[in-house]
């Protein structure tokens, strides 16, 4: 009865491997795009970190309902953070002129409350390898201290918001790639 479990388990989070690599990618590019992106507006950042996180919202949602039907036990945690993610796309695409405080608090609570979430699924979760929650854990590490710090940035430190959103981007994309990989190896 266990190993139908474990088969159930490695089945619906291996199908949906390529999901996470997709957003890998997705988080690279943005992260390149904040990086290199010269003379890039509030306006157009807004427009790209609400697609961003749109779309890591809706993979979330797309691997909660996935976890739930597979018995994952930290299902409802990832499909919590793929609502409030995609509420957060949802609020910046309806509000492109939002202030630049107001970007700063969304951002960071974002990251911080993923980097929770995937802590807390490295600890606790259902995860295939020991690999796999050690990536789990230094992701939601990276999460927590950008967002930490984002959260600690003055209003008028706007370079500096975009290149720890950049770097961010560019650390944990890998990471979301190496998790997704390794999920579909088991």
């Amino acid at each position: 009865m266990a190993d139908n479990k474990s088969t159930v388990r490695a089945g619906a989070s291996g199908d949906l491997w390529w999901m996470g690599v997709f957003a890998g990618i997705l988080t690279m590019l943005f992260g390149v795009a904040a990086l290199f992106w010269p003379g890039l507006t509030l306006v157009t950042f807004v427009y790209l970190f609400s697609a961003y996180v749109l779309v890591w919202g809706v993979v979330s949602v797309v691997r909660g309902f996935s976890d739930m039907i597979a018995g994952q036990s930290l299902w409802w945690l990832t499909l919590l953070f793929g609502f409030f993610a995609v509420g957060v796309g949802v609020y910046l695409v309806r509000h492109p002129l939002v202030s630049f405080a107001t970007l700063i608090l969304l951002t960071g609570f974002t990251f911080i409350i993923r980097g929770v979430v995937d802590i807390l699924e490295g600890v606790f979760g259902d995860m295939p390898s020991s690999t796999t929650r050690i990536l789990a854990v230094i992701a939601g590490a990276l999460g927590i201290v950008a967002g930490i710090y984002l959260l600690n940035q003055p209003v008028s430190g706007g370079v500096a918001f975009v290149w720890i959103i950049g770097l961010y981007s560019l650390l944990v994309g890998p990471l979301l790639i190496a998790l997704s990989m390794d999920s579909h190896k088991a």
